[in-house]
C-alpha cells in the first residue's frame, strides 16, 4: 500500500519518540529517568549552519519518500493496465474458446433491500463470427446460436423463439444486441476481439492489487474506474491469462448493486469440442420478435424498473 509523506514522516518521528520513555513494569507508567547533565570536554553548540544541514537531511528525507510513492504509484498502473493488454492480446489471439460462467446480477428494490439473480450456462465461439451460448437460472433457460448471419435463441422454458439477422462478426452482434435491442451479452466484453480497446477508453484510476486465488487458479487482481462504475478483474497467471473474476459495480445506483461473472474450464484451439453452431427449434415453440421473448433479458418480466408503467 502506498503511503503518502506525511505518513512516511509521522511513522519517522513515531520511531523516534518511542525511544525517549521507559516504562516501569511494576506499577505500569511511564518514568522518564533524572540523570545527571553530561559536561562536554569540547563544547560543540548547534550553529545555523548545523541548523541547516539538519532541514536539508529531513526534506530530503521527505522529498525521496514522496518520489518513491509517486514512481511506485506509476508503475502499478503501468503494470496493471500491461497485464490487462496481455489478457486482451491472448483471447483477441484465440480462434476458438469455450468456458462456463456463473453470472450474479444484483438489483435494489424500491425499499433498499438487495436481491442478488444468478445464473449458469457456457459459452463456445470461433472467431470472426460464430458464437453458441446457454443460460439456465431461476427465471430462464436459453439457448442462443450465431452463425455469421442470424443469432437465433430458444427460451426452453416459456416455449418461445426469435431470431435476429445481424450479419457480420460477433463484436458486431454484441454491439447489435447492446445499442438495438438492449440486450447485452453475457460476459461480452471478454468475448470480443479487443477487450482492451473496449473496457479503458472512460478509466481514470488504475490499481494493482497483487494477487487472488479463484476456483483455485492464481490471478492477478486489477481494480479500475470510471465516472459512473468500478470494475476489477482477475486474471490467471502464467502463458494462458484469460479473465477468471469480472466485477462491475455501479456507483450512480442507490445501494451500488453489482454485476458479477465468474469463469472457469477455459479451452482454446484444438481443446475446444466441435460445434455446428446450428440450433434446432422443436416443434409447437411459438417465434415472437426479439423483444417479445423475455428470456432474452437478464431481468425477469416480474421485476419492474422504477417509473416504469
Amino acid at each position: 500500500m502506498q503511503r503518502s509523506r506525511t505518513e512516511v514522516v509521522g511513522k519517522l518521528l513515531a520511531g523516534c519518540g518511542a525511544r525517549l520513555g521507559l516504562r516501569n513494569s511494576s506499577i505500569g507508567r511511564i518514568v522518564i529517568p533524572i540523570r545527571r547533565p553530561t559536561v562536554l570536554a569540547s563544547p560543540s553548540p548547534l550553529t545555523a549552519q548545523t541548523f541547516r544541514s539538519l532541514w536539508i537531511a529531513v526534506f530530503a528525507v521527505i522529498a525521496t519518500a514522496g518520489t518513491a510513492n509517486m514512481s511506485a504509484g506509476r508503475a502499478d498502473e503501468a503494470d496493471a493496465k500491461r497485464l490487462l493488454k496481455a489478457m486482451s492480446d491472448y483471447l483477441g489471439a484465440q480462434k476458438a474458446i469455450s468456458f462456463d460462467y456463473d453470472v450474479s446480477l444484483e438489483l435494489v428494490s424500491t425499499q433498499q433491500q438487495k436481491i442478488a439473480l444468478v445464473s449458469s450456462g457456457t459459452v463456445t465461439l470461433n472467431r470472426p463470427d460464430k458464437l453458441h451460448l446457454t443460460r439456465t437460472g431461476g427465471f430462464a433457460n436459453v439457448e442462443m446460436v450465431f452463425d455469421g448471419k442470424t443469432l437465433t435463441l430458444l427460451g426452453k422454458n416459456t416455449n418461445l423463439s426469435t431470431q435476429v439477422e445481424a450479419p457480420g462478426t460477433i463484436d458486431q452482434l454484441v454491439d447489435v444486441l447492446r445499442d438495438k435491442y438492449h440486450r447485452p451479452v453475457p460476459g461480452a466484453d471478454m468475448l470480443i476481439s479487443d477487450p482492451y480497446k473496449e473496457l479503458m477508453p472512460e478509466v481514470n484510476d488504475v490499481k494493482d492489487l497483487g494477487a487472488g486465488v479463484i476456483h483455485g487458479i492464481e490471478c492477478d487482481h486489477l481494480a479500475f474506474r470510471t465516472k459512473e462504475v468500478d470494475w476489477q478483474i482477475w486474471i490467471a497467471q502464467g502463458a494462458r491469462p484469460y479473465p477468471c473474476r469480472y466485477v462491475i459495480t455501479s456507483k450512480k445506483v442507490t445501494g451500488y448493486p453489482q454485476y458479477t461473472l465468474d469463469t472457469w474450464g477455459w479451452k482454446t484451439g484444438a481443446e475446444v469440442a466441435s460445434d455446428s453452431f446450428k440450433l434446432e427449434i422443436p416443434a409447437g415453440v411459438k417465434k415472437l420478435p426479439p423483444d417479445e421473448v423475455p428470456e432474452l433479458n437478464d431481468i425477469p418480466s416480474l421485476f419492474t424498473a422504477k417509473g416504469a408503467k
